[in-house]
């Protein structure tokens, strides 16, 4: 006689199978259809950054198809571990925020090649895989401010959605004003219609609705230099091809370990560790997804996979993966194991062959899902105390100086910069750990070095 499991609800469900087992899918309240259907709709909501990643990396000068292939490649093999050992219902995909980092402050700032740019990627990853293996996450948490922890994303928020904003033409350059709105041409009036699109789409809760957006805009985008004014962007050359390989092991690892580049790979460390431990927290709490001690379901396995999936993206020719607070989509749907995981990992793979198709997506198609996600990573801003201005104040600077000097880095840096002077001028100096005083020692050699 096959043997037969439980639920929670105490009703005796179909006989137990081997993913049943292995995932504790039963034991969770959940079945295998819900997982499945979970990993779908975390896809679908996620499934943006096949597309908009390399649109970035290639900013940077990685081929777009070559992007395209590494991005899938670490989205599908990141996921799969979280799957199959953490087994926790979250994607790990190259993270928004860290592809901006590198592209727009790394390369494009700070004038380095996207090869070294890459090793200081990798380099990132293995402190990150050295702090996760040490489980030392306690002692960083507590030393860097949450006011500045939000702040942070936030601004990184605010960067993306101007980058995405100028790659449309909705912002353009002005000798008087520095910045103004763009001129009303088809490009312009076709990202605004695709913009807004995107957003109703977003407010009505459309599974894929970035997605949806991008393919919507880039379908009214076709008729661009044929039917009316302005150039062709949207031009076909194919359905599939064989994947792009050419990124691959292009990674210069030792050229990144120069001193004038520990603050790059400091900030990437930084911003990795804490988007990685707030989406855990986020989901862990929403899905009740939490051991016995009330703390985020095989966190240290978890942290484990987003630290080597960093190391391992720069090798493949992409900046570093990390979670996804898009997986909260799935856990909605019921998703509670890592058989979410293994089903958005094997989602992703089909693309591999689809970089002519992918191709067609110009720019101003993925300018309204770069708006929408600066939107989402605003969310934490509510969370800042704004009546300790000791604590506002490093973080005002965090998230305005982020999108007006186009640095991430430089944000980051006065923000730690401000906090530790302030606490220092206002005789708190008690308050200032250590591993703050190292963080403002370091935005001060970058700043020196770097400007």
């Amino acid at each position: 006689m096959e043997p037969t499991s439980t639920s929670l609800d105490g009703n005796t469900e179909a006989p137990s199978h081997w993913l049943d087992r292995y995932f504790g899918v039963t034991r969770r309240g959940s079945t295998l259809r819900t997982e499945v259907l979970a990993g779908i709709a975390t896809f679908l909501a996620g499934m943006y950054i096949i597309v908009v990643n390399p649109a970035i990396l290639s900013d940077a000068g990685i081929p777009f198809s070559a992007a395209l292939s590494a991005t899938v490649l670490i989205s599908f093999m990141s996921s799969l571990a979280m799957g199959l050992y953490a087994r926790n219902p979250i994607l790990v995909a190259p993270g928004m925020g860290m592809n901006a980092l590198f592209t727009y402050t790394l390369v494009q700032g700070a004038g380095l090649s996207w090869e070294v740019a890459l090793g200081c990627v990798f380099w990132s990853g293995v402190l990150f895989a050295l702090l996760a293996v040490f489980n030392v996450r306690k002692a960083i948490i507590e030393a860097i401010p949450a006011s500045l922890r939000y702040a942070i994303t936030c601004g990184i928020g605010l960067f993306i959605t101007f980058i995405g904003l100028k790659n449309a033409g909705f912002i353009v350059g002005s000798d008087a004003t520095l910045v103004t709105l763009g001129s009303f041409d088809p490009a312009l009036i076709t990202f605004f219609i695709g913009m807004m699109a995107t957003a109703i789409l977003v407010i009505l809760r459309f599974n894929g609705a970035l997605i949806l957006g991008i393919a919507l805009t880039t379908l009214l985008a076709t008729p661009m230099g044929r039917m009316w004014g302005g150039d062709v962007v949207v031009e076909w050359s194919g359905l599939a091809a064989w994947p792009d390989f050419s990124a691959v092991m292009q990674v210069d690892i030792w050229g990144a370990l120069k001193v004038a580049y520990l603050p790059f790979i400091f900030v990437m460390l930084f911003t990795n560790f804490f988007d990685a431990l707030s989406c855990f927290m986020a989901l862990s709490e929403s899905a009740d997804l939490k051991d016995k001690d009330g703390n985020p379901r095989n966190l240290k396995r978890s942290m484990t996979v987003d630290a080597f999936a960093s190391m391992i993206a720069a090798p493949l020719g992409t900046s570093a993966a990390q979670t996804f607070i898009e997986s909260g989509a799935g856990v909605a749907q019921g998703g509670r194991t890592g058989l979410v995981a293994v089903t958005i990992a094997l989602l992703f793979l089909p693309f591999l062959f689809l970089s002519p198709l992918l191709s067609l997506v110009p720019g101003i198609a993925t300018a309204p899902a770069l708006v929408l996600v600066g939107l989402f990573m605003l969310a934490p801003i509510t969370k800042i105390d704004w009546a300790r201005y000791d604590q506002a104040f490093p973080a005002f600077l965090a998230i305005i100086l982020m999108p007006l000097t186009y640095s991430i880095t430089l944000g980051i840096a006065f923000g730690f910069l401000s906090f530790v002077l302030i606490k220092v001028f206002t005789g708190r100096i008690e308050e200032i750990k250590p591993a703050m005083w190292i963080s403002a020692a370091l935005s001060v050699v970058m700043l020196i070095t770097t400007h």
